[in-house]
């Protein structure tokens, strides 16, 4: 996704201790962004359909819900820039521009995918659109986050590593080991957290002894606030600052308060939550819908449009699965390939 022009940023109301910063869109920002969520969204729910009838194996954690995250940071960053994930990593791909049909052939272990069928849903990575992993450990990509981030500042380059984990790998020892260093060098890094509420089976309020992660870098002085992480003009608005103070001044904290409707994982009955709390979140601060209203209110589509693009992008993630179901298992020969480079 090419990133979008700078926005002018409006105040709304919106929940305590939460940034009501919002980026003013124009109609092709809300329609790309429409799109682009829209996108993740439909992929996931053909890969939540492929793992049900045993088409993908291991884990796969889907991004339903989350999706106002990626896109919005994706919006406001620039070319060169990276980004490194966690294991619930689909949507990142898919917003940093990689190819669906590799992403889902490697969601069903074919030769055609990122790692050739070798890494499944959590070890994929592309080095042409600066995507470092999916990585299965949980806290691990913080630090390869700030690696990448020494990197930049060594090279001068004027690049900015985006480094996303969630409110479970914000209590890991080796986030604040690499917040120490960011701040120590300045690094030009930004620590996404993305607060979807709940762990594998577990409240963030029952895990966590201070829920606000915004401020979980005060003892080491990096800044951070807390976003409406289901509003992509929020997560755009905050975004543009993070970029600039990680690009001038260091490191950068985002807690993203999001939502997932899914399970942790798909082994996740989800029996910890009731499922009204579920509906009330889809029906009141669904990230898609969202745009879909503004766009109808504000008469810059009509439904009609929006049909036509969810048909176009259907027509995409359709295609994919159909490669990732007929594409051929790697050559055996492929155990040996790629094991230390």
């Amino acid at each position: 996704m090419a990133a979008a022009a700078k926005a002018k940023n409006a105040k709304v109301p919106t929940e305590p201790g939460v940034s009501n910063s919002i980026a003013a869109f124009s109609k092709d920002e809300e329609v790309a962004a429409f799109r682009d969520m829209l996108n993740i969204r439909r992929f996931e729910e053909k890969a939540g359909q492929l793992y049900g009838m045993g088409l993908i194996g291991g884990f796969c954690h889907l991004y339903i819900g989350q999706e106002a995250v990626v896109v919005g940071m994706t919006m406001a960053q620039k070319d060169g820039d990276q980004l490194v994930t966690s294991y619930r990593d689909h949507g990142h791909m898919l917003a940093a521009g990689m190819d669906p049909k590799g992403v889902m052939a490697e969601l069903t272990g074919r030769s055609g995918g990122y790692s050739r069928g070798k890494g499944g849903s959590m070890h994929m990575f592309s080095r042409e659109k600066n995507f470092f992993g999916g990585h299965g450990i949980v806290g691990a990509q913080v630090s390869i986050g700030t690696g990448l981030a020494f990197a930049n500042k060594y090279k001068e380059n004027g690049q900015v590593a985006v480094t996303y984990f969630g409110d479970g790998a914000a209590n890991q020892g080796q986030v604040y080991e690499s917040f120490n260093m960011a701040k120590l060098w300045k690094l030009p890094v930004i620590y996404v957290v993305e607060n979807n509420r709940y762990g594998m089976g577990t409240s963030y309020t029952r895990a966590s002894s201070t829920t606000d992660f915004s401020q979980r870098g005060r003892s080491f002085d990096i800044p951070g606030e807390q976003v409406d992480g289901m509003d992509v003009r929020a997560v755009r608005s905050a975004a543009e600052r993070a970029f600039e103070h990680a690009r001038t001044e260091g490191p950068y904290i985002l807690e993203m308060q999001t939502y997932r409707y899914r399970g942790h994982s798909m082994s996740d009955p989800a029996k910890y939550r009731s499922k009204e709390e579920v509906q009330k979140m889809r029906d009141e601060h669904d990230p898609i819908e969202q745009v879909r209203k503004r766009l109808l209110e504000n008469k810059w589509a009509e439904e009609d449009d929006l049909n036509k693009i969810d048909k176009d992008i259907r027509a995409v993630v359709n295609a994919a699965a159909e490669f990732a179901t007929n594409d051929p298992e790697p050559d055996p020969s492929e155990l040996w390939t790629d094991v230390y480079v």
